[in-house]
């Protein structure tokens, strides 16, 4: 019987962008702003001083005072602007490391997992091969037998052997009578029942440490 592999999740190409890029485009482009109406402001400020010592009229005057603080406002608003895109960059650049850093956690653990599993998933496969030589299945029968314990229909089976569909259902008939079984369901049960069967005391592991944070269960 072919021993099949675990299936490990196919790991993304594609850089994941950073959520804060559009804010730092938009933070550059207020800076801009102020930095546009900065130089109004002070161009402004430098003809009213010249008006002034040229005794220039007086409405002159008061329209380009009025520009200047109108350029005045631009730049305390758009420096708020700025500084309020800084700060929402900060946030955002902070919760993609906690997101970054979670996701090596979760990463980490099923690494853990599939090395942990993979042990037992060969052990197992192993033992039912065996038990498959024991009761005298051809080579056929035993991919045929594997397919049914997957959960695969005739159908899908066999289009994974390609095969028809007749072929497989009388090779199922051959299996069940070879197993001493009636049908998948006591099939599957051959194999299933111990691993399924209640643990005792004595076979929970000690050195499990408790569950932590929130949705732990005190004792």
């Amino acid at each position: 019987m072919t021993h099949h592999e675990p299936m490990t999740p196919t790991k993304e190409t594609n850089q994941t962008s950073d959520p804060s890029d559009g804010v730092v485009d938009a933070s550059r482009s207020w800076w801009r702003s102020v930095v546009i109406f900065a130089i109004v402001a002070t161009l402004i400020a430098i003809d009213i001083v010249y008006d002034l010592l040229e005794h220039a009229d007086l409405g002159h005057i008061l329209l380009e005072l009025i520009i200047a603080l109108l350029a005045v406002t631009g730049i305390v608003h758009y420096a708020r602007l700025a500084l309020r895109e800084r700060d929402q960059r900060q946030v955002l650049s902070a919760e993609l490391v906690r997101v970054e850093g979670e996701q090596r956690r979760l990463q980490s653990e099923a690494d853990a997992w599939r090395k942990e599993a993979h042990d037992a998933v060969s052990g197992l496969s192993d033992a039912i091969d065996r038990q498959f030589l024991r009761w005298g299945l051809t080579a056929a029968e035993r991919e045929v037998a594997l397919l049914l314990l997957k959960g695969l229909s005739h159908k899908e089976a066999a289009n994974a052997r390609g095969t028809s569909e007749r072929t497989v259902r009388q090779q199922s008939l051959t299996i069940y009578k070879k197993a001493g079984v009636t049908g998948r369901a006591e099939l599957s049960a051959f194999f299933l029942e111990d691993l399924l069967a209640p643990r005792t005391e004595s076979d929970i592991p000690r050195n499990i440490p408790a569950p932590q944070g929130e949705g732990a269960i005190s004792t």
